[in-house]
C-alpha cells in the first residue's frame, strides 16, 4: 500500500510540472486550475498515508501488548521468531511431524485478538489441505511443531502473519495479531507413504485369499456374481458402486454414500480399475488393493484427500458392462 500511495503521489508531482510548462492566457489559467487540483490531490494522499501509518502504529501496539499478555499464561510457550503456542490436545505417539516441504491436511479456525472469526474450515465443512511452505510463516513454523492428531492454539504476531498490509478489503487488518486453533489430520510425504504403501502391499499379499498379478496390483473376491455373467474389455463402458479409502480407513469417495452407482469408459480412469475391473463379471464383488503407481502417483489429488504416492482400498461392485 505504501508504494501505491508514492507512485500515485509522484504520478501527480509530474503532472504538476507538466502543467506549469504551459503558455499563458486561456490555457495557462487551466494549467493554474489543474495545479491546483493536484496539489489539493497530493494532499489528500498525503493525508491518507500518514492516517494508515497512524492506524498501523496503533495496531501494532495493540497486537504486542495482546500478545504479550497471552505470553504470560500458563502453557503459553514462544519461539525464537515470536510465535506463541499452546498444546490443546496431544494426538498418538506414532504420529508423523511434517517438515516445511510436506502437504498437511487440517482443521482450523482463525480468529481476530478480539474473538472475531475470519476463517474456518470447520464452518465450511470440510478440512484444507496445502504445502506448508505456500501459507503465512506463523503456520509454515507452528504446524512443523506438530505431530498428526495433536491440536494446538496459535497466537501469530503481526510480522509472522499479513503484516502491515492486511488481506486487501478485509477482513484482517494492517498490524493484525491472529489466533489459530489448529488440528493437524494427515501428513502426505512422498517417501514415507510410499515405504508405508510398500510395507503393507507386502504384509497384505501374504494374507489369505490376496491375489497379485504382474504389475502389483493385489485383489480379493468378496463375492462372486452369475457365471454367465459379462466381463469388460478395456474399451467397454461399465456400471458400478464402490467405495474407496485409505491405508488408515478413511473413505475418501463412495457411489454407496451418494446413493447411486456411476458410469464410465473403462479405458480412462487410474490403471488399477481398468486392469482391476476386467478381472470381474457382472455381479461380482472384489476389493483390490491399489499401489501408487497404480493410483495416482506421486501427484496425488491437488488439494487432497488423496496423498502423494498413497495405496488405496477400493471396494466394487461390477453391476453392468454396457
Amino acid at each position: 500500500m505504501r508504494s501505491f500511495l508514492m507512485m500515485t503521489v509522484g504520478a501527480a508531482a509530474m503532472a504538476a510540472t507538466a502543467c506549469g510548462g504551459s503558455a499563458s492566457g486561456e490555457s495557462g489559467t487551466a494549467s493554474a486550475e489543474q495545479e491546483t487540483m493536484s496539489v489539493g490531490e497530493r494532499k489528500s494522499k498525503a493525508e491518507e498515508k500518514v492516517e494508515f501509518v497512524a492506524h498501523a502504529t496503533d495496531q501494532m501496539a495493540a497486537s504486542k501488548k495482546f500478545l504479550k499478555q497471552k505470553a504470560a499464561l500458563d502453557g503459553v510457550k514462544k519461539t525464537k521468531s515470536g510465535l506463541l503456542y499452546e498444546v490443546l490436545e496431544e494426538g498418538p505417539e506414532s504420529g508423523v511431524t511434517p517438515v516445511s516441504t510436506d502437504l498437511v491436511i487440517v482443521h482450523y479456525v482463525g480468529t481476530l485478538k478480539d474473538g472475531v472469526e475470519f476463517d474456518s474450515s470447520r464452518a465450511r465443512g470440510a478440512a484444507a489441505t496445502f504445502r506448508l511452505n505456500q501459507v503465512i510463516p506463523g503456520w509454515t513454523e507452528g504446524i512443523q511443531l506438530m505431530s498428526e492428531g495433536d491440536r494446538y492454539r496459535f497466537f501469530i504476531p503481526p510480522e509472522l502473519a499479513y503484516g502491515e498490509q492486511g488481506t486487501p478489503g478485509g477482513p484482517i487488518g494492517s498490524n493484525e495479531a491472529l489466533i489459530f486453533d489448529v488440528e493437524l489430520i494427515k501428513v502426505q510425504n512422498p517417501e514415507k507413504n510410499l515405504a508405508k504403501a510398500n510395507e503393507f502391499l507386502a504384509e497384505n499379499a501374504k494374507k489369505e485369499g490376496v491375489k497379485q498379478t504382474t504389475s502389483g496390483l493385489q485383489y480379493e473376491v468378496i463375492t462372486e456374481g452369475k457365471a454367465d455373467g459379462a466381463s469388460p474389455a478395456a474399451t467397454d463402458k461399465v456400471k458400478v458402486h464402490y467405495q474407496g479409502t485409505l491405508l488408515n480407513g478413511t473413505e475418501f469417495d463412495s457411489s454407496y454414500r451418494r446413493g447411486e452407482p456411476i458410469e464410465f469408459p473403462l479405458n480412462r480412469v487410474i490403471p488399477g480399475w481398468t486392469e482391476g475391473v476386467q478381472l470381474m463379471s457382472e455381479g461380482d464383488k472384489y476389493r483390490f488393493f491399489i499401489p501408487p503407481a497404480l493410483g495416482y502417483g506421486e501427484g496425488g489429488t491437488p488439494g487432497g484427500p488423496i496423498g502423494p504416492n498413497e495405496a488405496l482400498v477400493f471396494e466394487v461392485e461390477l453391476i453392468e458392462v454396457k
